[in-house]
C-alpha cells in the first residue's frame, strides 16, 4: 500500500517563468496537510488560480525516484523538495495514473501528463538530473473535488 510521505507548497515561482534568466531561490514550504480546492489547486500555492482548467493543479513525485537519484548522481545532500513538487509518494507507480482518474484520501483527481524534468533539475539537485528523469519527472494533475491531503497512508 502507497503512502504520501512529504506535502509541500510555495507562494513563489522559482522556475516557471525565469527562461533565460537566473532561478529563483524561495525554499518549499514543507506542510503535515494541503487543502484542494476543485480546478483551483492547492491553497497557498504559487499555481493557485493560476489560469482556468490548468493541468498542473498539483504535482505528485515518486520518494523511489529521488532515491535512485541520490545513487546514481551522488547527491546526499539535498531534499527531495528541489524538485518543486507538491506530493511526495512512496509505492506508487504514477506514469500509471496518466489519463487516468483517482482518489487520495478522499480527494477526487486526474492524471494529466508527466511533469516533464527540465533543466533546472540540474541546477537543483546535480548535474544529470534532467536527464535522468525521463519518464519519471512526477505527474501533473487537475483536482476535481474539494479536499485535505495529509501524510500517511495513501488511499
Amino acid at each position: 500500500m502507497g503512502s504520501i510521505h512529504h506535502l509541500y507548497i510555495s507562494p513563489v515561482h522559482n522556475y516557471f517563468g525565469h527562461f533565460g534568466r537566473e532561478a529563483g531561490n524561495e525554499p518549499m514550504i514543507e506542510m503535515e496537510e494541503i487543502k484542494c480546492l476543485a480546478g483551483r489547486g492547492i491553497e497557498g500555492d504559487r499555481f493557485f488560480d493560476y489560469k482556468p482548467d490548468y493541468k498542473g493543479q498539483i504535482t505528485f513525485f515518486q520518494w523511489e525516484v529521488y532515491q535512485r537519484l541520490c545513487l546514481e548522481l551522488d547527491t546526499h545532500d539535498k531534499s527531495p523538495s528541489v524538485f518543486r513538487r507538491n506530493v511526495i509518494t512512496r509505492e506508487i507507480d504514477l506514469n500509471a495514473l496518466i489519463g487516468q482518474k483517482f482518489s487520495v484520501q478522499g480527494v477526487e483527481f486526474e492524471g494529466v501528463e508527466e511533469a516533464k524534468p527540465c533543466v533546472w533539475m540540474n541546477q537543483g539537485f546535480a548535474s544529470g538530473a534532467e536527464t535522468a528523469l525521463k519518464n519519471f519527472g512526477g505527474l501533473r494533475a487537475r483536482i476535481l473535488s474539494n479536499g485535505r491531503l495529509h501524510l500517511g497512508l495513501w488511499p
